[in-house]
């Protein structure tokens, strides 16, 4: 049986490892070891651990969805709080999450001020967003700690996942925002942002989401 320390792996951007048969106290310490502050994700599900480092195109595109996703619900009045890419987990099933960003909106009032989260009582986020530019999103982990709806955004394209009982099924609308076509809204402006950059774009986002609350 061959050991290695989690400091003798090293994951070069845009690349992934697989680790199977890890359990729960061993997904715990790598937690710990990696620490808050660095540049990959993980997801665990089932004994099974993926750590991934994103590209720069990856980086950049979570930022633009993230900051239009906050510019949407800013105009349409909407309050929300956002985690980031907060470790979600339950050892009780098995499961954690990093996701690229992520939303309350329905749940907003119950995480304000919240420093630490505890899914045995705190509900998972409302929206979460995934940006599989380095992989694609193991929704597993997802389907475990019953987060209801997922955007995952590939190759200028944008899809929407909806919990439905125990699976994810793909929906052209978005419930939190169903009188919008996300699915188009979203990466036309990504790719906006690519051209004349983030600034812009979302000044441009802005006066779209206007102009069709006001024409409504």
């Amino acid at each position: 049986m061959v050991t290695l320390q989690l400091k003798q792996i090293r994951v070069p951007p845009g690349q992934r490892i697989i680790l199977e048969d890890v359990s729960w106290q061993v997904f715990e310490a790598i937690l710990s070891e990696l620490g808050e502050h660095r540049g990959s994700r993980v997801a665990y599900s089932q004994g099974t651990l993926e750590i991934m480092a994103p590209l720069p195109e990856h980086e950049r595109c979570k930022v633009i969805i993230g900051d239009l996703v906050k510019a949407l619900l800013d105009e349409l009045d909407l309050n929300w709080e956002s985690l980031g890419s907060t470790t979600f987990k339950r050892k009780d099933i098995s499961a954690g999450i990093e996701p690229d960003d992520c939303f309350y909106i329905q749940n907003y009032k119950l995480m304000i001020g919240k420093d630490r989260i505890d899914l045995i009582v705190d509900p998972p986020p409302d929206l979460a967003i995934e940006i599989d530019v380095t992989s694609k999103t193991q929704i597993s982990a997802y389907q475990a700690l019953k987060v209801p709806e997922i955007w995952r955004y590939e190759s200028k394209n944008l899809e929407i996942s909806l919990l439905q009982g125990e699976q994810y099924v793909k929906s052209l609308i978005s419930p939190t925002f169903p009188t919008f076509s996300i699915t188009e809204l979203i990466p036309r402006f990504v790719e906006m942002a690519r051209t004349t950059g983030m600034s812009s774009a979302l000044r441009a986002f802005r006066q779209s989401v206007r102009k069709q609350i006001q024409d409504s």
